[in-house]
């Protein structure tokens, strides 16, 4: 009967979760993953649901939660109660998104005029309607200067 502990080496885990093994130790630090045991070589060997805590972790960064924000929200699930604002902090990061698209968006709209008037400084541009905004302001001096 073998005591060496069951579970997936730090190899292992990485490759299944797609990360590296910095990353997995990063996580550990912050308490995202808890500390594996180790092995009787002292080898950590991760629970073979680390891989899908992993899963988890980076859908939850993908959908734009941040790291502490998904370590709070693990950490409620760990203490087995559900998290009451879960949706009202889905409902707050929908509205953070709506607000970035809205940048990113607008972004894209004063390139795309700066690409039709065929603009070619930023400084002294010589097209005649001249759509990027800050070329009256250059002139200024402001207080980081």
């Amino acid at each position: 009967m073998s005591t060496e502990p069951t579970g997936l080496r730090t190899g292992e885990v990485a490759v299944r979760a797609g990360v590296n093994i910095q990353t997995l130790r990063y996580y550990e630090r912050r308490g995202l993953l808890a500390a594996p045991r180790r092995s009787i070589g002292g080898h950590r060997i991760y629970p073979t649901d680390t891989v899908a805590l992993l899963g988890v972790i980076k859908t939850a960064q993908r959908l734009g939660f941040t790291l502490d924000e998904v370590a709070e929200l693990l950490e409620t699930g760990r203490r087995r109660h559900p998290s009451p604002d879960l949706r009202q902090r889905a409902v707050a990061k929908i509205d953070q998104i709506d607000a970035k698209i809205a940048d990113l968006t607008a972004m894209r709209d004063a390139l795309a005029q700066v690409v039709s008037a065929n603009c070619d400084s930023l400084t002294n541009c010589t097209c005649p309607e001249c759509p990027i905004p800050f070329i009256d302001l250059s002139h200024l001096e402001g207080p980081h200067r």
